[in-house]
This record gives C-alpha cells, structure tokens and sequence, in this order.
C-alpha cells in the first residue's frame, strides 16, 4: 500500500464501483413509478425543482456523514460509534429509529411482491388453469417462494456481497425505465394509449393539497443514508475524493432516472397518471414484463435493508443491557474528554491521511491503544447474533406480510420521522457537533460545512413537518 493511503484499521475490499451500485439500488426501488404521479401534483417546474432540491439535500446528507465518519475508528464508522461522541444517552433513539425505518420498508417489498405475483400469474395462465390451481395466485405462496429465494443474500454479512444482486435489481430498473420511454415516443409518433391523456400542468401545481400530499414521495426518494457507513467501511480506498465520487455517481445517477421517469411518464398521461404508472399500460407481454422488474427489484432490494436493521438491531440489544446503557451515560459526563478524543481521532484516522501524517513511529505508537478505542466506539457482530437477529428480521417480516396487506399509513409514518431523521438531521447534528469540537479556529471551508449542516437540520425538521401533517391530514401514502 502506498505509504500516503496508510491508516489503522483493516482496508475493506469493496470497489467504489460496487458502492454505487449499492448505494444506487437501495436508493431506486418501486418508488420510481410514483414519480410522474409526484410531477402531476406538483407541475412540471416545481416538480423538477423539488426532485432537484431532494436529490441536492440527499447527497448533502451523504457527505456530512462521511465527514463525520473522519471522526471515527477507520473501519468502524456507524450512527452507533459517532453517538457515543456527542450524545451517547440517544444512541437508541438513533439506532431504534434506523432499525424500525428499514425493517417497516423490508416488510413493504415482501407485500409488493405478495400484490402483484397473482396479478402476473393471472395475465400469464389462463382462467381454467387458475380455476384448477389456486394456489397459482395464492399471495402468501408466492411471499414464501420469493423470501426462500432471497434467504442466503439476507444473511450476507458484507454489503459488497450484495452488488451482482443489486446489479440484477437495477437493469429491471433499466427495464421500467425504457418502457416508460419507450410508450412516450410511441405516443410522441402518433400512437395511442389504453387510458387517454389529460391535461398538462407545466407551471402551476395541480392544487396545493395534492402537492403535500406528493411531498414525501420527491424528498423520501433519495434515502440510502443508512448504508453509508457500512459503505465506507468496507471501501479499499477510504479517500474522500473517492466517497465523494461514490455520492455524486449514486445520486446523480438516480436523479437522471427519477428525471427521465417522472417527465416522460407525466407527458405520456398528464393529469390522468395514477401513483404507479405501470398499471397504465395495457396488459401485454412488455407490462407483464415490467410488473416482474418491479418484483425482481423490490426482492433484491430487501438484503439492503435487513443489513442496516440487523447493525441497528445489534446496537440497540447493546444499549438495553443495563450495564452498558450505565457506562455511556457515564461517558456522557466526561463530555469534554471525549469531545478531545473525536477531535484528535480526526486528525489521526481521517479518511485522508496527507503526506505529512504518515510518521510510521507515530502510527506504531497509536497502533497500541487501538484496540481499546475500537472497542469502545463499536459493537462487535459475532456470527451467532447476525444469524439471531437475522433471523427475528426474516421471521416477522413474513409473518408481518402474511397478515397485513397495507402498510401505506404505518410506512408513511416511519418514512416521515425515520427517512427523515436519517437522511437530513442526524447528519446535520453529527457534522454541527463534531466539526472543531475543540472550539480550535476554523478554515472557510469548515465553517460553510459546519453552518451548512444546521441548514440541514433546520430543512429535515420542515420536512418532518410537512411529511407528517400530509400523512395525518391529507391522507398521503408513501
């Protein structure tokens, strides 16, 4: 390894090109179909700017995380590890938040694929067949089949594992997004659609109760900060030329695709496009196709999101032990010491380590009390727990898609505290507090960073508002 790339901790072995496509498919999911109906609500303008706005405060989000990760043992960065540096007491809070968001949208996928499994048998077999077999359009058949087959992936341990899986997810998002393409050029040409289309809103919105409501549907759908950490963790160049690389490919890449999605979707029917446009299309063999993609996609989808609830899950048990849960209150008392220790963690493990910083004498000497600090700022996985906890996600993600077939209200709930919290708040707060934590002078650049995260703090908790009053008043489901 090149001396200027040496820091503590073992180098993951994930590629930044196997980052974004992680990142990119637990960031692309059904959501994607909603966007023309988001457009529709809000106008071709404003919606273009509200997808432009979400796509801008996502990876703003991204990047404070992975600015505050610097303050962190190299390796073992985590919503965990950076609590314990500012407030340990609502670790739990944080980690509980992150564990019910992700487990809630994992349940979410298994009761996608539960709806439209029989709606595709159904277009496949003929009515005396299914009047003969059931079974065939039986959705809690076809939940088992689909959650069997998925299994080994849900118990991966690294998300590296998961990138040929996530490759296969995003070419059936590749899939959904040339057939959408595709029926707008044919209607561009003179073709004609099943369901005739309405009038098109370029400026104003459609009415301002459907703007709210259509609200989350834009903000929401850039979420992927909770593998953020896990990514950067296992990244063979912690480099933030590299992460910033690995954000702007990731959410750059989804916005063209919302982009692309949401304004060919939204010219082919106007004002009379549904929340998923692929039920639009007339039944033939490129719909059916695409009602696939949609399963394929979500299917894949779920290990990205067991993995972030499993770590959170992990912690939490961590937190409940009444020994450790005294002890990080403790630590919180010494504030100041430990508000020492982050400021010089950054400077010794930062993701980039300068060429002036490479003093081996130096890493020797840090190498000593390593051990320690790891231990203290993280909760070792052991293989017994990830099958434990695993396991517990599986069995009751099942058993919550067998018995419930809504979870649009309880989803929009979580998605507007959860997503939320995740995405803008928790790295605007980590950023805020831990950037000259030692009220040391700042540079320019930090101060716009450390300013720009209360920014972000303030725009999350005007979301949290908004996102919350549309799904309590308004009725919006997400």
């Amino acid at each position: 390894m090149n001396e200027q790339q040496l820091t503590l901790g073992t180098p993951g072995r994930a590629t930044a090109r196997s980052c974004v496509i992680n990142l990119m498919n637990t960031v692309l999911g059904a959501g994607l179909l909603s966007i023309p109906y988001a457009i529709k609500c809000d106008g071709v303008l404003l919606g273009s700017l509200f997808v432009l706005l979400s796509a801008l405060t996502s990876a703003f989000g991204l990047y404070l995380l992975a600015v505050s990760a610097t303050y962190a043992i190299p390796g073992h960065a985590s919503f965990f590890s950076l609590s314990k540096l500012t407030v340990p007491q609502l670790g739990i809070v944080f980690d509980l938040a992150i564990a019910v968001k992700c487990f809630g949208v994992a349940c979410s996928y298994l009761i996608v694929i539960g709806d439209l499994m029989p709606q595709i048998m159904s277009s496949l077999l003929s009515n005396s067949f299914l009047e003969s077999h059931p079974y065939a359009i039986d959705r809690k058949l076809w939940i088992t089949i689909f959650l069997l087959a998925i299994l080994p992936l849900v118990y991966k341990r690294h998300l590296d594992s998961l990138k040929t899986a996530s490759l296969v997810a995003l070419s059936s998002v590749g899939y959904l997004t040339i057939l959408v393409v595709v029926h707008f050029v044919h209607l561009m040409f003179g073709g004609h659609e099943a369901v005739p289309k309405g009038p098109i809103h370029l400026v104003n919105p459609d009415s301002v109760v459907l703007m709210l409501s259509s609200f989350p549907i834009l903000v929401f759908g850039f979420t992927c900060h909770q593998n953020q950490f896990t990514v950067i963790n296992e990244l063979n160049d912690r480099s933030a030329s590299t992460i910033n690389r690995i954000i702007v490919s990731a959410i750059g890449a989804a916005f063209v695709l919302y982009m692309t999605v949401g304004l060919t979707g939204y010219l082919t029917f106007g004002d009379n496009v549904v929340g998923n446009i692929i039920v639009m299309y007339p039944d033939s063999i490129t719909s059916t196709i695409g009602r696939m993609s949609i399963v394929i996609l979500v299917a894949l989808s779920y290990p990205l999101q067991a993995n972030p609830a499993r770590a959170s899950i992990n912690h939490v048990a961590y937190f409940l032990n009444d020994t450790h849960l005294a002890k990080s209150i403790r630590s919180f008392s010494r504030s100041t010491t430990t508000s020492s220790y982050s400021t010089t963690a950054a400077e010794r493990h930062s993701l980039i380590v300068s060429p002036g910083s490479t003093n081996k004498n130096a890493i020797a000497d840090e190498s000593m009390t390593y051990e320690n600090e790891t231990a203290e700022h993280s909760v070792e996985l052991t293989n017994k727990k990830l099958i434990i906890i695993t396991t517990i996600i599986v069995v009751l993600s099942y058993v919550v898609s067998l018995t419930i077939t809504s979870l649009e209200h309880v989803l929009a709930f979580v998605g507007s505290t959860g997503s939320t919290s995740i995405s803008f708040i928790l790295p605007g707060f980590f950023a805020f507090k831990l950037i000259s934590s030692n009220n040391e002078p700042l540079s320019r650049k930090d101060k716009l960073i450390k300013w720009g995260a209360l920014l972000l703090i303030i725009w999350g908790f005007v979301v949290m508002f908004v996102c919350l009053g549309a799904t309590i008043f308004l009725g919006a489901k997400h």
